[in-house]
Parts: structure tokens; C-alpha cells; sequence
């Protein structure tokens, strides 16, 4: 006779009592039907070198300069993909689900020069962007620095290999600038003044705000001159104008005195009228709190063709971005890492009758037609962290321990059973078992004074024996988590299959499960309309 997988892994169970009798099969089970070992899962290689085209990558900026070694990681592996996606949809546009303090946001817009809207449910993160946005600015003068050696070198390297021209075209610069002021002002163009003291000339950065217009200056020269400051003008798209300085004009020789002036005038007036096309480029953080009925256009008044993208969504957030996705012509693609899985509202978890809910779980019509539930202790356990385990970083079995011990005192002390408080990080700010249930006791407004310590400390001495059977239950879930997880990313992953106007879509593996465990992105770019 022959047996199939599942015949095999249900013998891990007694048929009669459906307890767990074969621990070993049971891990074998949970490994086999793991994301990784089902082979469903696009390699990022792949995609990358899919979507790649002429482009060359963007260098220059380093995100560990910005934040900690695990969002450094993240946002690196991340924003490459989805500035890959967006060159190959040719779009600039990029709008951030649930963008936090804007980690991602900054670094698509500084690095890759995209155009990126952050949205934020919070209002104290999106107050956190715009902060950290603001020191940026203190970095200024650092990034400037490189992009001048850098340009220095290259202005050197083609100085040497076309010495006449190359003074042709210091002396047309110098010439433009003094004589053509009110033109460039007329033609709406940001000036960026340099100086490399070796070459004795000033470097000009024309940035066009009029694509019907052109400078004066050679187009040759403008092209030369454009590409040697583009490490320079990377920074300026994370960057309000007012974030550069004007050059002391006292290192220039271009001009008399009273020239300077009117230069540094002209500057001034330029980078004002310039203000509202330079912001276009900026990374905006915003405050709305998005749905799967959410309009886009309300919130983003020039919105384009674009690009979402979320790194960590939590909950239905991650669910209604891809809803999102599939119902704005405007989206092309969309790049979707979830979290907090216990987030997740269920349709058939409660088994009431909601019929005007969009919930988080489950999105495809399959799973639907099934009526599945996972229950929010399976979907609890989905957010563990197996590959953390595996490499020695254990579970806080102490704090799992008090918390348990607690709901059983909550239980049989004051009757209740459920609760919308929640205790939160309350055992890292605790000395002692009794500290701990006494300052949960206050977070969950539950009088404290009818509990002695002696009382306290009775249940702590009941169950502590038992703290290893509760580790080892813990460690099953570990063991069960990836299966739970690949349970809603591949009903994510359906539901984009089951759309008419999807051209591709796939999970991915993004990131180190050790370094961030919720590593797995969910991936679609849309059909493209024949040219």
C-alpha cells in the first residue's frame, strides 16, 4: 500500500487521544512543509537579474551610517529590489505603506532618487520622519565632501585627456555664469556653486525645473558638467533647499566684488522660486491611517503612475496594501514584506456574520470557500523566530514563565478571562515575580491591595516546577511557526494569482531570517499596456 506524506507525518498523533506521540516525526513534518523546503519561493538573484537592464547601480551612501546593522540590512536588500522593479516599470514614484520613521523612505529617495511618499498611521512616527529628516541635514557637508573628491578626480582624469577643450569650457562657465543670471532665473533652474582649487574653476550643477528650456551654456559643457556633480545632487532629493548653504563666494576669482553679490542674490532668489519643484523630489512623510478602501488620490494629490512598497506591514495593513495593488491602475507593482501575523483580523475566526469587513485572513477565494481559520494562538505562534532558536538565541522562557503564572492568578483571583489591556514590556522593567504581578495588576486597572506577597509568591512556587514543560511547549511552536507562516503568504501569494491584470508575481526571500526573521516579500508587477 502506499502511503502519502501526510499518512506518515499523522502518525506523529495517537489516532484515539490526537496527542503528540513522536516528537522527532513531528519536527520532520514542520520541516518539510517550511517556505523554504516547498520550492515556491522565487531566489532574489533571480528576480534581480531579471528586471535588470542598462542602468548601473547607485553608490555612495552606506544606510548602517543612519541606523542599527538590522534595518541597515533590511533597507539595503530592500531598496535595490525596488528601485530594480521601478526602472523596469519606468516609474520615480514610490508610495511607502506604514513607512514608520522613515528608514526606507529616506534612502530610496537620497540614494536612487525616487519620489517617495511615506504613510504613516501614527502621527508621532511620521513627527519622527520629518526629525530624522532634519538631521540628515547635519550629514550634509559630509556627503558633499565626497561627491566633491569624487568629482575632483574625474575632473582631473578628462582635464588630462582634453586639456584645450577643458579650458574652453572653465572660461564659457565662468563667462555663463555672470552674464546669463537673469536667464537662468527666467528659465527656472537651481545653480549649485562649487569650487576645486586644483582646476582654478568653479563647477556649475544646472538643475532643470523646465524641461522645454535649456540653458545657454553648450550642451556638451552642461552634460560634462551635470554628470560630474550627479554624486553632489544625489543627496539634494532627501533634502529641503534651505539644507544647502551657499559656497562662501570669497574662494572664487570669477568676478569682481560687487559681481559676487549679485550672484549670491540671483542664488538666493533661485533656490526661493525653486522651493516648490525641488520638494517634488523629497521624501514626504504623511499621516493617514490606510484600508482597503483607502483613495490614494486623496492623500497624494500628484499622484502617478508609481510603486508601493512596505517593509514590515502589520497585520491587515500588509493584506489591504496588496488589495490596494490589484485595484489602482495607477500601482504597477507593489514589494510586501508582513509582520505582526497575531494582527491579522480572520473572517471565520469568530464565526460572525460581518459581511461589509475586508479582513486580513484569508484573501484568496480558495481558503474562503474552505471557511480556514488559524486562531490567533497559531497566528502568535507565526511570528517566532525558528532560525534565531536554531542559532542559540533562545526563547525568554523566564518572561513566558511570569506571564502564564499571571493569567492563571487573573483567572482564579479576579474572574477574568478577557481582557482589551495588555500587560506589555512590563518584565524588563521588573525586580522580582511579585513586582511584576503587581505592576501588570495596575496596567490592567485591577486592584492590587486584596493580593499579598505571601499570596504572590504561592503561585510562583506552584508552577515553577513546570517552567520546563513550558519551555519545551514553547519550543514546539517554534519548530510549527514557518508552517503557519507559509499558510498566509502562499494565500497572499493566490490571491495575486487569482487577478486578471497581474503579469507576474512570486514570494521572495529578502533578507537573513537571523538577522530579520520576517524576511519573506511578497512580489507583483502589473501587465503593461502595448506601446
Amino acid at each position: 500500500m502506499f502511503l502519502t506524506d501526510d499518512d506518515i507525518f499523522s502518525s506523529a498523533f495517537c489516532e484515539n487521544s490526537e496527542k503528540l506521540i513522536n516528537v522527532h516525526l513531528f519536527a520532520l513534518a514542520a520541516k518539510y512543509y517550511s517556505l523554504s523546503n516547498l520550492g515556491v519561493c522565487t531566489p532574489l538573484e533571480d528576480v534581480l537579474e531579471a528586471l535588470k537592464g542598462d542602468s548601473e547601480g547607485a553608490a555612495g551612501i552606506k544606510p548602517d551610517e543612519f541606523m542599527n546593522n538590522k534595518k541597515s540590512h533590511e533597507v539595503q536588500v530592500m531598496s535595490e529590489l525596488v528601485d530594480s522593479i521601478a526602472n523596469y516599470c519606468g516609474i520615480k514614484q514610490v508610495i511607502d505603506i506604514g513607512s514608520g520613521k522613515g528608514y526606507l523612505s529616506s534612502f530610496l529617495s537620497m540614494q536612487y532618487n525616487l519620489k517617495v511618499y511615506g504613510i504613516d498611521s501614527s502621527s508621532s512616527n511620521t513627527n519622527g520622519a520629518h526629525e530624522r529628516n532634519r538631521k540628515l541635514k547635519k550629514h550634509w557637508r559630509a556627503y558633499q565632501s565626497r561627491g566633491k573628491e569624487s568629482l575632483k578626480s574625474r575632473s582631473l582624469e578628462m582635464a588630462n585627456d582634453r586639456p584645450v577643450e577643458h579650458e574652453l569650457n572653465c572660461k564659457t562657465i565662468n563667462e555663463e555664469l555672470l552674464n546669463n543670471a537673469n536667464s537662468l532665473q527666467n528659465q527656472g533652474q537651481v545653480i549649485i556653486q562649487d569650487v576645486v582649487p586644483s582646476c582654478g574653476f568653479t563647477e556649475m550643477a544646472a538643475l532643470e525645473t523646465n524641461t522645454e528650456t535649456e540653458a545657454d551654456v553648450g550642451s556638451g559643457t552642461q552634460s560634462h558638467e551635470t554628470k560630474l556633480s550627479e554624486e553632489v545632487l544625489a543627496v539634494l532629493n532627501v533634502l529641503p533647499v534651505d539644507a544647502v548653504e551657499d559656497f562662501s563666494s570669497s574662494h572664487c576669482n570669477c568676478g569682481e566684488l560687487c559681481e559676487e553679490e549679485k550672484v549670491q542674490r540671483k542664488m538666493t532668489s533661485l533656490k526661493t522660486k525653486a522651493r516648490k519643484s525641488s520638494e517634488s523630489n523629497l521624501y514626504l512623510p504623511l499621516t493617514s491611517c490606510i484600508t482597503a478602501e483607502t483613495e490614494l488620490s486623496d492623500i497624494i494629490t500628484d499622484l502617478e503612475d508609481c510603486m508601493m512598497v512596505g517593509l514590515h506591514t502589520c497585520g491587515d495593513l500588509a493584506a489591504n496594501t496588496l488589495r490596494i495593488f490589484t485595484a489602482k491602475p495607477e500601482i504597477k507593482a507593489v514589494c510586501s514584506v508582513g509582520c505582526c501575523y497575531h494582527l491579522l483580523s480572520e473572517q471565520f475566526e469568530n464565526q460572525e456574520e460581518c459581511h461589509d469587513q475586508v479582513w486580513g485572513f484569508p484573501m484568496c477565494q480558495y481558503l474562503k470557500d474552505k471557511g480556514w481559520c488559524c486562531g490567533r494562538n497559531a497566528r502568535m505562534s507565526a511570528c517566532l523566530a525558528l532560525e534565531r532558536v536554531a542559532v542559540g538565541q533562545m526563547l525568554p522562557t523566564e518572561s513566558l514563565f511570569y506571564r502564564a503564572v499571571l493569567q492563571v492568578i487573573i483567572e482564579e483571583i479576579y474572574g477574568v478571562t478577557k481582557s482589551d489591556r495588555h500587560v506589555g514590556k512590563t518584565f524588563s522593567k521588573s525586580s522580582s515575580f511579585v513586582d511584576y504581578v503587581r505592576r501588570s495588576l495596575k496596567k490592567l486597572e485591577l486592584d492590587d491591595s486584596k493580593l499579598p506577597d505571601s499570596c504572590i509568591m504561592d503561585y510562583y512556587e506552584k508552577y515553577k516546577d513546570r517552567m520546563n514543560e513550558l519551555e519545551a511547549f514553547n519550543m514546539l511552536k517554534v519548530v510549527l511557526a514557518p508552517c503557519i507562516e507559509v499558510l498566509i503568504l502562499l494565500d497572499r501569494l493566490c490571491y495575486l494569482k487569482e487577478q486578471e491584470n497581474i503579469a507576474w508575481s512570486g514570494l521572495v526571500k529578502l533578507f537573513d531570517p537571523v538577522k530579520s526573521p520576517r524576511c519573506y516579500a511578497v512580489i507583483a508587477l502589473k501587465n503593461q499596456p502595448c506601446s
